[in-house]
């Protein structure tokens, strides 16, 4: 009898052990930093980011100095002249975030090169993990410096139900 209820038991306990899910979580930051390829895109990025910055920069000191120059002689100069030398210096600056904007904008030059230059490092780091998740059975893998689930089963998603709550 005490051996039937040991065994009942120990069914129990590694059944109910089966239904749990299984965690794991990565350093993709320790991940990236041990790729060659990750490392040298982002050397390039850095080098694209300093040529634009410089370049941006030059733009505003050009404005700064028209600025500079038109305040040290707006007392001598004539109304029409003002207001030319005004429009030039707004024109200066719309010019300058303009530019800014092309290489450091959420669609700008470095965004562009960012996506062209690290997502596939990243997409294979995804696959790569997704391969180890589904080897290992996990069910959700974190990345442990930013918190996020970057692996989630999708036996899980119950995205379906609740939008069929809701839609009803």
């Amino acid at each position: 009898m005490k051996r039937l209820l040991f065994t009942v038991a120990l069914t129990l306990i590694f059944g109910a052990a089966s239904f749990a899910q299984k965690f794991a979580h990565v350093d993709t930051e320790y991940i990236l930093g041990k790729i060659p390829a990750y490392q040298q895109a982002q050397t390039k990025l850095d080098n694209y980011s300093k040529q634009w910055q410089a370049e941006v920069e030059a733009k505003f000191k050009e404005l700064d100095e028209m600025y500079k120059k038109y305040q040290a002689e707006a007392d001598i100069l004539p109304e029409a002249t003002k207001t030319k030398r005004e429009n030039e210096i707004i024109a200066k600056e719309k010019e300058a975030k303009e530019l800014q904007k092309k290489y450091f904008g959420n669609d700008g030059e470095l965004a562009k090169k960012r996506q062209e230059l690290i997502k596939p490092i990243q997409d294979n780091v995804y696959n790569a993990l997704k391969s180890v998740a589904t080897e290992a059975g996990y069910d959700y893998i974190f990345d442990k410096v930013t918190g996020d689930i970057i692996y989630a089963s999708e036996k899980y998603d119950e995205s379906d139900v609740v939008l069929k709550k809701i839609i009803k």
